[in-house]
Formats: structure tokens, sequence, C-alpha cells
């Protein structure tokens, strides 16, 4: 179109009729276009598109409206005072990244502007996750090692586990555990999800996955609080038990949050159904289904002596798991996951 392209009419109906559903039919991957077509469309469809590729994407987009305009979860979001807006270093990394003349060098500005993640990201450079040659002494060239998706992953996940810092102890929950499962659920969805989506759109999922939990210890700990209890004593999952208590779980919440800041909506949606995934159709292994996978198995993962030790995980759901035939690849992503705790392990970032 002259003078505006799809994302910028979408951005515009989007700021004037923020309820209509937007999808975006694109020569890119569903991935590619919902990590780098910045987030003003619901659902991403590659050319040539049929009639049930349509039909299950204005479905999905649907669903994920249902959910963020609940008026049971505007409740109880609407209890907390206060959210937090997106970090200052976030937005302004996402409105650069927005631009797709931008120079490593006015990234690596924005990330010098913080002292604290800056350090992350020279630590994270010369570790073995990246296998840099030599020592990496300054963040241009730190960037450049990490790629841009990285970056992104590690400076919202460190954002946000900032933004949030429960100011009372909550039986039942610890940040440190949760910031290791969401760690270790980031790595594992890298690998379920393979060459289905692109590393950064499945790691910022993975870390973000449980978001919601973050929120509700802050802003409702009593109410928190006493949902672990239930989900502890009667040996149930905890969103479940949410779910009993106000319609809604951390799933959702998490989703509401990440949709105020502006997060793509394919992450978005992958927050929000990650313990029902059957809220949609698959018919291919895709984020919100690997996020689903490989949150299950980190819990696997979980040392018996946790804080959540008592809370039960759900069974996977069958016909899930025969739609994606992921019994097949069961075993390998259980390796995967074994691997990967280990690694954070022996880093320190998750203990087994």
């Amino acid at each position: 179109m002259p003078g505006m392209d799809g994302a910028a009419l979408l951005k515009v109906v989007r700021d004037k009729h923020p309820g209509i559903l937007r999808i975006i039919l694109s020569t890119h991957s569903e991935s590619e276009a919902a990590f780098h077509a910045v987030p003003v469309a619901h659902q991403f469809l590659v050319k040539p598109c049929g009639q049930e590729s349509l039909r299950s994407a204005i479905d999905r987009a649907s669903r994920l409206n249902e959910v963020l305009n609940s008026k049971m979860l505007a409740s109880v979001v609407g209890s907390i005072q206060q959210l937090p807006s997106l970090p200052k270093m976030c937005l302004d990394l996402q409105q650069a990244l927005a631009d797709p003349d931008v120079s490593v060098s006015r990234i690596a500005k924005i990330v010098e502007s913080d002292t604290a993640m800056s350090a992350k990201v020279l630590q994270l450079a010369n570790s073995a996750f990246c296998g840099a040659a030599r020592k990496v002494s300054d963040i241009q060239t730190a960037i450049g090692y990490l790629g841009i998706n990285i970056l992104q992953s590690l400076v919202l996940s460190a954002e946000m586990f900032r933004a949030f810092r429960p100011s009372h102890p909550i039986n039942g929950f610890s940040l440190e555990e949760h910031q290791a499962h969401s760690q270790l659920t980031a790595k594992i969805t890298k690998e379920v999800a393979g060459n289905s989506v692109i590393t950064g759109v499945g790691l910022i999922a993975g870390l973000l996955h449980d978001v919601g939990k973050l929120v509700l210890a802050e802003a409702t700990p009593k109410h928190f609080a006493n949902a672990i209890k239930r989900a502890t004593e009667e040996k149930r999952p905890l969103f479940e038990v949410e779910e009993e208590l106000t319609g809604v779980s951390h799933a959702e919440v998490g989703a509401y949050l990440l949709s105020l800041w502006g997060i793509p909506y394919v992450i978005i949606e992958a927050v929000a159904h990650h313990h029902h995934p059957e809220r949609v159709h698959h018919d291919k292994l895709d984020l919100l289904s690997s996020v689903y996978f490989a949150n299950w198995l980190a819990h696997e993962q979980s040392d018996p002596k946790s804080e959540d030790a008592g809370i039960s995980t759900s069974p996977l759901d069958p016909e899930i798991v025969a739609q994606l035939s992921a019994e097949d690849r069961m075993t390998e992503w259980r390796a995967a996951a074994d691997s990967a705790a280990l690694e954070l392990s022996a880093a320190g970032g998750a203990k087994k």
C-alpha cells in the first residue's frame, strides 16, 4: 500500500478499534512475522493460505480475545492497584527493533544505559552458551555474538523479575525456584519447538509463561497464598484451584499483563493457554503446544524438596498428544529436558 504498510495500518486499527481481530497474511514464516512485525496482529498466516488455515486463525484470535476481555479477569486484575508499565529499557529496545534499519551501535547504547543489564549481557556472551572464541569486553561485540532475539529475551526476562518482587514471603512459593523453572522451561521450549518457531520467540514465551504468579504474589499475596495452600493440601494443580476461586488462573493474569505491555500476541496466546492447549485447534507443533510440553517436562525435573513439591501437575492431555504425535518424541524431549536441567544446575541457575 502506498505510504503505509500492513503493520502500520493494523496499528491504526488497534488504536482506534482495539476489539477488532487483526490478522497478517505474509510471505514470512508465522514465527518470524510474529517476532519482528510488531505486536499489532493476533495471528499471522503464510501465503498461500487455505480456508481451513484462515478459519483456524480467526478461531484462535477469537478465543484469545475472549480470555483477555473476560469480565472476571478484568475484576481480578482490576483489584491490583497499580500494574507496572513496561520497563523503560524494554520499551526503548522494542521501539528500536521496530526499525528495520536500526544499527547495532544504537542497540548497544540502550543496553549500556543500564549497568546491571550490561553486566548480564557480557556475562552471557562470555559463557559456554555463546561459545565465544575470545573474551568479549564490549556490549556491541556481545550483541553480535548473542544475536538480537537472544538479547531481547534476556532483557525482557531480567526486567520482569526486577519489576515484580513480592514484599512478603509466601509459603509454597520461592522466587528463586520460580525463576529456575522459567529458565528451564525456556530451554526445553527451544528444544521441543525445534524449527517450528524461531529461538527468540520460544525463549521469551518459556521465560514468561508463569509471569502471572509474580503478579499475584506481589499484588494479591493473601489470595495467592490461599490458592497454593489448597492446591498443596488437596494435591491438585494450582491453576485448577485458582480457576475455582476466581474463574481465572495465573496464566490468564500473566497474558493480560503482557497484552498491556504490547508483547506479540503469539507469545500472549502461549502464556494464556499453556494449561489449556485444548482451547485451540492443533494440527502441528507450534509455540503454544511447545510451551505446554516444555512446562510439563520442566515440572518432571522438580526437586522433591522444593517449595512447590506438594502441588500436583496435570497429566498431559491424551488428545493433544495424539494430535501432534508427541508420544513418539517424548523420549527425545525428556533427554533434552535432562540435559537442560544439568546445564542450568551446573551454572547455578537451577537445582535438580
